[in-house]
């Protein structure tokens, strides 16, 4: 109906514009917060034009009634949304598509969330999800987000939750040609010191141009959120779901392109990671991580395309990709410690590991260098470094890394209780050309690029002219015609 994103209407105003609209008819199931979008609608005026029903479950043995069991026994959770949705999306047919499915444009809003506890010792979250039609009689779209509430009181997170939930519903309708302005109008009225968006995920025929890996983006790129994730497959994924009992491997870095030395890196770090003694192989979980800053060029602005180009190729070899804001390896540790309980290995180079180990970079908190160890290493972490190559053909390693004196001792003591660990097993004919060398190599076409990277990769890359490389790309009918031409 509209793009351009209104700033200046307030969250009553949206709920009494839907309300109003007289195409727009659905239900609400709300559950674990009060029923705080619903109640907006109330309050706005003319509700009976919108509201078909609203309801809240509380109870599990009601709600296990309604909309089945959950194998995981967790009820704050995607599968539970989805559930919600099918259910009441499916009575809204069901019950008035006769009546007035020819003039209405039906929606189901739902959302299944634990506020804070009295307590206050528990982690507030909540999926919120809307089914809708764009047209009457016509099929279904679908977006889900998974939110976290800031707010150090319950009746605020609850008040956060109904606006948030207005939001989606108006900015589904109303922005929904604009998946862009529809993601920034969610936090309308609300600010991320209230409300965190980490995962959103469009769905259904009208979204079908959507790239939700891109979103994905979005979201960290807007400061909705630090990190968002993604599988394989490009589907959207919840960090703290995707890592719940997983031993996340993680390695960071600008992957343009992924080289040989990744794979070495990699398939050496992983071998050695699961040879700890307090590693689950079966749990192990691969994550390429890719920072804003390592996806900014010089005039810190982020080429969408090149972003996917880099994806595309991280997800063809099986790998989750992270994009976050954390620069600094600490604040990184931090992150994932909430997301699981397990060990957490990162695989990096000796050049990061020499930035870890610049005081510089930590002249802004007050313990310095140590308060950042405090908490990049007070965890269980291991950090698995794979060696350089110096000017003189010597190896670089843990074993002849230079450290300014005053953190010499900290750092022998890393390595003595099993913190830090060099690679073995590396190949040293990987180690002659860095990942810009390569780079450079694709795009001016120079010979003997493939050799540097994997097979796959080379492939992509020149099947999809990625980075640069010179593809020659011509219609083959034209070509037909040039030789008729010249015969």
């Amino acid at each position: 109906m509209l793009d351009i994103h209104d700033k200046t209407l307030g969250t009553k105003q949206k709920a009494l514009r839907i309300n109003l609209d007289p195409r727009l008819y659905g239900s609400f199931a709300e559950i674990g917060a009060g029923q705080e979008t619903a109640a907006i609608f109330f309050k706005a005026g003319g509700a009976s034009g919108t509201v078909a029903k609203t309801m809240s479950a509380y109870d599990m043995t009601f709600s296990d009634a309604i909309y089945g069991t959950e194998e995981s026994g967790r009820y704050v959770c995607e599968p539970r949304l989805i559930k919600m949705l099918n259910k009441e999306y499916s009575l809204l047919e069901k019950r008035l598509a006769e009546k007035r499915g020819d003039s209405t444009q039906f929606f189901s809003f739902a959302n299944t969330v634990v506020a804070l506890n009295y307590q206050k010792t528990n982690e507030p979250h909540g999926w919120i999800g809307l089914r809708f039609q764009l047209q009457p009689g016509g099929p279904y779209n679908e977006v889900v987000v998974h939110v976290r509430m800031l707010d150090n009181e319950n009746v605020l997170q609850q008040q956060a939750l109904g606006i948030i939930g207005v939001n989606l519903i108006y900015g589904c309708f109303y922005y929904h040609q604009s998946p862009d302005t529809l993601l920034l109008s969610l936090m309308d009225d609300l600010s991320p010191e209230r409300i965190e968006i980490d995962m959103i995920r469009f769905s259904g025929p009208d979204f079908m141009g959507v790239d939700n890996r891109l979103m994905s983006l979005h979201l960290v790129k807007n400061g909705f959120t630090n990190a968002a994730l993604f599988g394989p497959d490009g589907g959207a994924l919840q960090p703290s779901e995707a890592f719940y009992k997983k031993h996340i491997l993680l390695m960071r870095g600008r992957l343009r392109p992924i080289t040989n030395v990744h794979i070495d890196l990699i398939e050496n770090g992983t071998k050695q990671f699961l040879a700890e003694p307090d590693v689950d192989g079966s749990r192990v979980l691969m994550v390429s991580e890719l920072t804003l800053q390592n996806l900014q060029s010089d005039d810190e602005t982020i080429d969408e395309k090149d972003f996917l180009d880099r994806v595309d190729i991280l997800c063809s070899m099986g790998h989750q990709v992270m994009i976050s804001n954390f620069h600094e390896y600490y604040r990184l540790v931090a992150y994932l410690s909430k997301l699981t309980r397990l060990k957490t290995g990162l695989l990096l180079g000796i050049p990061s590991l020499q930035d870890i180990f610049e005081e510089s970079h930590y002249a802004h908190l007050p313990g310095g260098i140590l308060e950042s160890f405090a908490t990049l290493f007070s965890r269980k972490v291991k950090l698995l470094i794979y060696p350089t190559l110096r000017e003189d053909d010597s190896i670089y390693t843990c074993q002849n890394f230079e450290v300014p004196d005053n953190l010499k001792p900290l750092f022998q003591y890393l390595v003595i209780n099993d913190k830090i660990e060099d690679i073995r097993n590396y190949k040293v004919e990987h180690m002659r050309w860095t990942t810009d060398q390569v780079l450079a190599m694709v795009k001016s076409g120079e010979p003997g690029w493939e050799d540097l990277v994997p097979d796959s990769v080379a492939e992509i890359i020149k099947d999809r002219c990625l980075f640069g490389f010179p593809c020659v790309v011509y219609d083959a009918r034209q070509a037909a015609q040039k030789v008729g031409l010249e015969g």
